[in-house]
Order: C-alpha cells, then sequence, then structure tokens
C-alpha cells in the first residue's frame, strides 16, 4: 500500500467539475486581477468565521506583512514570538526591520509559553505573534493579559498566525475574535487551500481593514493616489475561484480531519510515543499530525520502506538558524524547542485517508518501534 500524504489530487477529482467550473468562469470573463471571486472568497471567509472583515492576499507570508504593516511596525521595535514556527512568522519581521523576541514552547501543544511572555516585554515590545501550530490555537486570553499598557506607554498588539488554523475555534469561537487581528494561508497543503499561493487578512477592526486593503495595492486609496507604502499583495482571481469552491465543504472536510485524528489518537495511545495534546476549549484544524518518537531518524527510514511518507514540522528552532546569528541566541536559550525539534514528526493527515490505510500506517508505525 503507498500513502499519499496530503492526497490533494483527489480532492481535485472530488470537486472536479465544481472546480473546473469556477476556473472556466474566471477564464471567460478574463478577469483575472480584483474580479468578482474575490469579494465572494473574502464575504465567505467573513460568514464562515462570523467575521467583520477578510481581506486576501498573495500568501500567509503576506499576511503576516499586512498586518505588521497596519500597526506601522518599524526598525528598533521587538515583536515576540515563537521560536518553533516556519520561518516567515520571525522572518516578516525582520524584513520590516524589527526585532524578533523568541519565548520558548508549551512542550503539551507546542504554541508559545505563555507563562514565559511578560518576562520578555520590554519598552520596545509592539506586539506578540502567536502561531496556531499544526492548527491548535494558543492560549489566546493569556496572550490578551498582556496587550495593555500596564507594561508599555503603547498598546502591544496582537496577531495570531493561523497559518495552518483555519477552521480551528477557540471557546467556540474564530481566533480572530480573540486577536487584533488573525492571518492565514491558503497554500495549497493547508486544510483550506488553493493551486499556487495566496493568503488572508481577517479582522473586526473597520480601520485596520480599510489600511490593509490600501496596502494591499500599493497603499493606494484611490487609482494612481498612494496614501502608504505598501506592496502589490492582491490574491489572484482563480486562486480565489478554487478556494470559494473548497470552502463549500471545508465543513465536512474539518470533521474528517478529526475523525482522522480520533482514530491516530485511539491506535497510538498505548504506544511509546507522543501524542499531540489538544487543550479542552479549544479545537484543532489538523493542519498536521505530529507525534514525537526518540529515534525519528530510523523510524522515517523504515516507514519510507513501506511506502509511508512522513515530514518533520520543524527539524531546527528559528534561533538556531543562520540568518538569525545576529540576534544573539545560542543553543540551549530555548531547551523545549530545541528538544521537540529532534523528536517531532508528522504522519500522513488529510481528510481522505481511509479506515484501511490510517491501520495500515498504524500497524507499520508500532511495528517499527518494537
Amino acid at each position: 500500500m503507498t500513502i499519499d500524504f496530503a492526497n490533494l489530487q483527489y480532492q481535485y477529482q472530488l470537486y472536479k467539475n465544481e472546480i473546473d467550473e469556477a476556473i472556466h468562469k474566471v477564464l471567460d470573463k478574463s478577469n483575472y486581477i480584483m474580479g468578482d471571486e474575490v469579494k465572494e472568497l473574502e464575504e465567505s471567509l467573513c460568514n464562515f468565521t462570523n467575521t467583520s472583515y477578510a481581506i486576501t492576499c498573495g500568501s500567509g507570508t503576506d499576511a503576516l506583512l499586512l498586518a505588521m504593516m497596519a500597526f506601522g511596525i518599524k526598525p528598533g521595535d521587538e515583536i515576540i514570538t515563537t521560536p518553533f514556527t516556519f520561518i516567515a512568522t520571525a522572518e516578516t519581521i525582520a524584513l520590516l526591520g524589527a526585532k524578533p523576541v523568541f519565548v520558548d514552547i508549551d512542550e503539551n501543544t507546542y504554541n508559545i509559553d505563555t507563562s514565559k511572555i511578560e518576562a520578555a516585554i520590554t519598552p520596545k515590545t509592539k506586539a506578540i505573534i502567536s502561531v496556531s501550530l499544526y492548527g491548535q490555537p494558543s492560549n489566546l486570553d493569556q496572550i490578551n493579559q498582556y496587550t495593555n499598557n500596564k507594561y508599555t506607554n503603547q498598546p502591544i498588539y496582537h496577531i495570531v498566525d493561523g497559518a495552518q488554523s483555519f477552521g480551528a475555534t477557540y471557546k467556540d469561537k474564530a481566533e480572530v475574535h480573540y486577536c487584533d487581528i488573525y492571518t492565514t494561508s491558503f497554500f495549497p497543503a493547508k486544510p483550506l487551500g488553493c493551486f499556487g499561493d495566496g493568503g488572508a487578512v481577517l479582522t473586526n477592526n473597520e480601520k485596520l481593514a480599510l489600511k490593509i486593503r490600501q496596502l494591499r495595492v500599493h497603499g493606494q486609496d484611490k487609482r494612481y493616489h498612494h496614501k502608504y507604502i505598501g506592496m502589490g499583495a492582491r490574491m489572484d482571481t482563480l486562486q480565489c475561484a478554487i478556494v470559494n469552491v473548497k470552502l463549500k465543504h471545508y465543513t465536512k472536510d474539518l470533521q474528517l480531519r478529526q475523525d482522522v485524528a480520533k482514530k491516530y489518537n485511539q491506535a497510538l495511545s498505548s504506544k511509546d510515543i507522543l501524542l499531540p495534546t489538544v487543550s479542552e476549549d479549544r479545537t484543532s484544524a489538523y493542519a498536521q499530525y505530529s507525534i514525537r518518537v526518540k529515534d525519528r531518524d530510523t523510524l522515517q527510514a523504515r516507514l519510507k520502506e513501506q511506502g509511508i511518507p512522513t515530514a518533520v514540522h520543524y527539524p531546527m528552532p528559528l534561533h538556531l538558524q543562520e540568518c538569525f546569528e545576529y540576534l544573539g541566541y545560542k543553543e540551549g536559550d530555548f531547551p523545549v524547542a530545541e528538544k521537540v525539534s529532534q523528536e517531532i514528526m508528522s504522519l500522513p493527515m488529510n481528510p481522505y485517508l481511509t479506515k484501511d490505510e490510517v491501520e495500515f500506517i498504524v500497524n507499520k508505525v508500532i511495528e517499527c518501534i518494537d
């Protein structure tokens, strides 16, 4: 048996008629930039999350940049975030000339350890970027306790990097309702993906939404009149059309991901494996199903021989990456992130894994470990 990690082709075939029709509708109109499908998707994203404003953009990375630009992040500002995430989270901070300030992670959820945030706050702190790693929100209430003038002479903004978590909930609501700005990605392998790059910024703040819309088109408030220094960050009409189709089926696909995770949990729960921990007051979109094992390399090699693909998200924390050497961090500064990075590995996860496929994967994992 050969397993497909994300099974994107299966999903395309499942919704092929609807997707092809949506694509050809765009082609027939040749309205490739800011076509009707863009507004349709933004309205649908708002409806799905019960949010006031959604602004599509070119990628999840663009979404993070737009969020920080909307807050006027500038050189010298400090942004607190996690070192255990995809590089875009901290890379975008650095691109704006601000300083990433890392805080270690919680060993159970792998999200930022909120008990360590307060010690990282300085008069230069401008924002906290929490990451909903693998699809699970952070402790958003705890983070929001630090976003007031008690700590600095200015507000501390809260941005949620939800590149992996669209559709997850925190206390029965979408994450956007517990932060200033929520960003997400529609990269093809994300739970809600397009056929290229795409992303979105969601907020309940009208002024922020207006500014982000302008920043998305080079800071333009009307044609050829530029209020801000912005960027070209529009999401293509074709990609919006594809996500429009997928979003109609997304509630079902999310539930299927939950079902697959439940099957994994039940079958692997008694073995020498650390399974994902999802807090009771939140749900995960299960962008990944990530376990921890002691001898990861050997297990990955053996599973590969059996036709089972795996992945590592992520093998090196950001504070140890060469590009962040200038920050002055060293090995041992964030021991939990470093430990997890040596043990974490992701098993195949997609809504379409069959019972037989899950059983095959589980049996091979147990066989290889034993």
